[in-house]
């Protein structure tokens, strides 16, 4: 049985084949959207620039994202804090825990 994600991934997949293969032959072969009864003047030159345009501007909004996402990210904890917190940790530990000398003392009573 195929599940709801894999029916959408076919979807878009299938989307995405129909639509690069009408690019391309739109690009290679204007001519062919006359026989299809399109009649309107194509300029390949905007069958060029349109795509370009939304590349570079999805290319320029993910730096935005990134830019953003450092911009407001407060600064990690400097390394020495980190190592004195797991020091101390480990310090807590080793003192609250019985030694083995200490249980063996406690079974004998």
């Amino acid at each position: 049985m195929v599940s709801k994600d894999q029916t959408i991934g076919a979807v878009i997949c299938l989307v995405c084949v129909l639509v690069a293969v009408f690019y391309v032959v739109s690009l290679f072969f204007p001519a062919w959207l006359g026989a299809l009864g399109i009649d309107f003047e194509f300029d390949t030159f905007w069958l060029i620039a349109i795509p370009v345009l939304i590349a570079f501007v999805a290319i320029l909004a993910i730096g935005a994202w990134i830019g953003w996402t450092m911009a407001t990210t407060p600064p990690p904890k400097p390394i020495e804090e980190i190592t004195t917190e797991m020091e101390e940790k480990k310090e807590e530990t080793k003192t609250e825990e019985p030694t083995a000398e200490e249980k063996k003392a406690e079974k004998k009573k």
